[in-house]
């Protein structure tokens, strides 16, 4: 997030990583109720700060947050890092300042396991990037336990993939995509890359997968790449020289879309020069190319593997009951089956949705409403009420297109029924989204200040990230 919200000083914020107590307890650690939410993304890291300032502020309960890295980014973001269209610096929040001002406690590592017996999480330590230990191993009892860990990039066992292929799970991915997009333009034009049947320098970079990271990153490298040629970084057409290509295994891009969307963004991309390839199952990746079942030969100096994603495989190893895909399967109170004092939610969770007799997709959307629904459940449990039960509400899907546009559909409670936009209007209800994102983390005053720095940055950066 931006530099504004940098409200606490050196001190402070070392004090935050060393003990990571709320600023107010009102009653001894003995009598409050212990929260652990572990996973800080969109959905966990709304939930804390809500039941931080409810609970942990009054000392009612001490509410922990367990994640793995020491910033949170709102991971629909990550395509545009990849694009370098956006610098993570900017965008990123820090655990330890969050809990600070919201009243929770913050725990660094990865999740290792948990005691049901015992009632304890188990953390690894937390090790810095020379490898040295910076944190021990831990166990952090818990009176509620709250798993949002998401997902991971699903490779599907096809050869090659996890080698040769980059995912954007991660901000640290998504650098090392850009950085590698930057050199592969520098070495082309320098005669040191690919030269196409033409004889004329050439990048490829193949996108594995069409769903809307896929999609939204293929455009937002086209932009990259005329940015890129403006400020004198390489001298390729931006068209014709710098070669991006979606492979697809279904007969369409966005799946979870409808066609029309589908159709409409197919549109889109072709006229931004995107080769887009359905029907295609990726057999194999090299270091240079991907190989579909049907044999053809896709040239690729940079593959992204955006095809699918599976449930982290810790979730198998904690005696709850998981899905096909290791997602832990929950109720509609979104309780575990097995235990009640642990509950699921986001795209680790198999949440049911009764009326399309599937479960809860795994959108940044369905999320937020499920960190929204655990407030009022966990504080309803607290107070020895019954818990209410989960109802998704499907309110469309956006994919953003970049500078260039943005399409998708509304739908459900919006509109009273489904609606098709693009254009300006698309666009506005996709950065919507983040900005609510934002609304939920700092308020309406800090999302508005947030908007205003970010406006500011723009209008004084490059509009990708050029080194």
């Amino acid at each position: 997030m931006s530099h504004a919200y940098d409200k606490e000083d050196s001190t402070q914020r070392e004090a935050a990583t060393v003990s990571t107590q709320p600023r107010t307890v009102a009653r001894s650690e003995k009598q409050a109720h212990r929260i652990i939410v572990v996973g800080g993304g969109a959905g966990g890291l709304e939930l804390v700060t809500r039941l931080g300032d409810k609970l942990g502020k009054s000392g009612t309960a001490q509410v922990t947050l367990v994640d793995r890295s020491p910033t949170h980014i709102w991971k629909p973001l990550l395509h545009e890092v990849a694009a370098g269209s956006m610098d993570p610096n900017t965008h990123q929040l820090e655990y330890v300042a969050q809990a600070r001002w919201h009243y929770f406690e913050f725990q660094q590592g990865e999740l290792t396991g948990i005691d049901r017996e015992r009632k304890l999480v188990k953390v690894a330590a937390c090790l810095d990037q020379d490898g040295a230990e910076l944190l021990p191993a831990r166990e952090l009892p818990y009176d509620t336990l709250v798993l949002a860990i998401g997902c991971v990039t699903h490779f599907f066992g096809v050869p090659g993939a996890a080698e040769n292929a980059i995912a954007l799970d991660t901000v640290d991915q998504a650098e090392r995509f850009r950085r590698k997009l930057i050199a592969a333009c520098v070495r082309a034009q320098n005669g040191r890359g690919r030269v196409g049947e033409d004889g004329r320098p050439r990048v490829d970079v193949a996108i594995i997968g069409a769903g809307a990271t896929g999609v939204e990153l293929s455009a937002e490298l086209r932009n990259t790449a005329h940015v890129l040629n403006a400020y004198g970084l390489h001298q390729l057409d931006p068209r014709r020289d710098v070669r991006i290509h979606i492979v697809e295994a279904g007969p369409r891009i966005l799946p979870a879309l409808t066609e029309r969307v589908s159709a409409e963004t197919t549109k889109l991309l072709r006229k931004l020069d995107v080769d887009v390839f359905t029907s295609e199952r990726v057999t194999e990746v090299t270091k240079d190319a991907v190989l579909t079942a049907s044999g053809k030969h896709v040239d690729a100096d940079l593959t992204v593997w955006a095809a699918g994603i599976t449930a982290p495989g810790v979730l198998r190893t904690l005696g709850l009951p998981v899905s096909k895909m290791g997602q832990i399967v929950v109720g509609p109170t979104l309780q575990c089956e097995t235990d009640p004092d642990i509950f699921a939610f986001g795209d680790c969770a198999a949440a049911p949705w009764p009326e399309k007799q599937t479960t809860v997709p795994p959108r940044a959307q369905a999320a937020h409403q499920q960190a929204t629904f655990l407030y009022d459940a966990i504080r309803a449990r607290l107070a020895g009420k019954p818990l209410p039960k989960f109802g998704f509400k499907d309110f469309g899907s956006l994919v953003s297109l970049g500078h260039f546009s943005a399409v998708g559909s509304l739908m459900g409670g919006l509109i009273g029924g489904s609606m098709f936009i693009e254009g300006l209007f698309a666009r506005f209800m996709y950065t919507s989204l983040y900005r609510m994102h934002v609304l939920a983390l700092h308020g309406a005053i800090g999302m508005g200040l947030d908007t205003i720095t970010h406006w500011l940055r723009s209008k004084t950066s490059p509009r990708v990230k050029l080194h």
